[in-house]
């Protein structure tokens, strides 16, 4: 049983419920093709099925749990191949973004209306690093479309926006750890000071060391995290 579920307020037990769930599945802690029985990890977490079944809903909006058509839900794998793919496009994408100024485009430069409050957002970060936390994806992803949107050109930054709605769920894998979090904020402030004071080779420089290293965090931990849940190695989802 989790203490901190058992004794939160009935408000805060959902969130903790579906907190606790999410980090589980990221780090393989469910079998696959194991049923994820509500009635056990409401044992498991302490609470009632309630909040387990309103995670339950939320997961599979995410994409990290799938609901079978004979009924109950089961945690989803992590497709590490088709990731490695659609980081290719979102290099192709934010590299675009980023050049586009050099390149002819009708952009004589990144728009600093859109840059400037994007830094400053980042350094108040940089101030208060959040804790580890897989949502922190949606923190990352709006700064790399608006870094694409300050090139003038709103068609790459909705496609990257699409690029990156489809690997979102293994995409948080990234930021299950403070230095995760703490090295992103760092080079996300490093890119963007250095478009705004029109060094794009730096800047290019800097995104694709940025990119490369997430990436490789990303397969990583998503390829381990499969290995956990077809040896059937996980924690949580091991226990009765």
């Amino acid at each position: 049983m989790d203490a901190e579920l058992y004794t939160a307020r009935p408000e805060l037990r959902r969130e903790l419920a579906y907190d606790r769930l999410k980090t589980a599945l990221l780090v393989g802690d469910y079998p696959l093709n194991r049923r994820l029985a509500e009635e056990r990890l409401a044992a498991q977490l302490g609470v009632s099925r309630t909040p387990v079944r309103e995670a339950l809903l939320r997961l599979d909006a995410e994409g990290l749990v799938r609901r079978s058509p004979e009924g109950g839900w089961y945690p989803t794998a992590p497709d590490v191949s088709a990731v490695h793919d659609l980081y290719e496009v979102r290099l192709v994408l934010e590299l675009q973004g980023l050049r586009r100024p050099i390149q002819g485009g009708r952009a004589a430069m990144h728009d600093p209306a859109v840059l400037e409050p994007l830094r400053d957002e980042w350094r108040r970060l940089a101030g208060e690093a959040p804790a580890p936390d897989p949502g922190f994806v949606t923190l990352d992803e709006d700064f790399h479309e608006r870094l694409a949107a300050s090139s003038g050109n709103p068609s790459l930054a909705d496609l990257l926006r699409m690029v990156n709605e489809r690997i979102r769920m293994v995409r948080m894998h990234d930021f299950l750890t403070e230095e995760r979090v703490r090295r992103t904020i760092g080079q996300h402030l490093e890119i963007v000071e250095a478009v705004l004071v029109g060094d794009l080779t730096l800047a290019v420089a800097r995104f694709e060391v940025h990119l490369g290293e997430s990436m490789a965090v990303v397969e990583e931990r998503a390829t381990r995290a499969l290995a956990r849940m077809v040896a059937g190695r996980g924690g949580m989802g091991m226990r009765a």
